[in-house]
């Protein structure tokens, strides 16, 4: 079992439970929109940022989104990182239908594909004998803008293609786009990876 120090936020219940046959780690659950006034919770969740730090992983559909929005505006200090699962669409067994979105959310994510998630958000585990990447030149605005991610009339279609590519949400801004390349990759990396995609299209 992968083991992190930081403490892991989750929607659900049904979300821990599937995270705790993975990683062995605090794992906190906001119950979904619950956390919006659950104070005491989210001192807790303020406690671990600042303490060990934390990884939020939410579902990739609208909620999700706005719970990890808000958790990001309301813990000012400490270390908060980002995981975003894919966009998987399909049901949970135990649900009787798909959600509003379709999407299946942390809970009826494979277990590989979860830790793929950690991985490329930059997540090292405490056991992982992986080789630790050293970073030259972070990716920036300027990177992605001369990529033609943004800024240009089909920047948003070429966004959610390279998203799509990188098994990220199509749902991730601009600026969540750029930490999750930040934690894949260097800005050397970046562009040999466009240029790749620009010789295939």
């Amino acid at each position: 079992m992968l083991r992190t120090e930081q403490a892991i936020i989750v929607e659900g219940k049904y979300d821990k439970i599937k995270l705790e046959t993975i990683i062995d780690a605090t794992i906190v659950v906001t119950n979904g929109y619950g956390i919006f006034k659950d104070r005491e919770k989210l001192e807790l969740i303020r406690f671990y940022a600042r303490k060990k730090g934390i990884i939020i992983l939410t579902d990739s559909d609208g909620a999700g989104f706005k719970i990890r929005g808000y958790l990001k505006g309301s813990v000012p200090e400490g270390s908060i990182t980002n995981v975003y699962i894919p966009d998987v669409f399909g049901k949970e067994k135990r649900k009787e239908k798909p959600s509003c979105e379709g999407k299946l959310g942390v809970e009826g994510i494979k277990k590989d594909l979860i830790i793929e998630a950690f991985r490329k958000a930059g997540i090292k585990f405490l056991d992982d004998d992986s080789v630790k990447r050293t970073k030259k030149n972070p990716v920036t605005r300027m990177d992605i803008y001369d990529a033609g991610l943004t800024g240009m009339p089909d920047s948003t279609e070429r966004r959610r293609k390279l998203l799509r590519k990188l098994g990220l949400p199509e749902r991730l801004s601009t600026a969540g786009m750029l930490e999750a390349l930040n934690a894949m990759m260097s800005s050397e990396e970046f562009h040999e990876m466009m240029e790749k995609e620009e010789e295939r299209d």
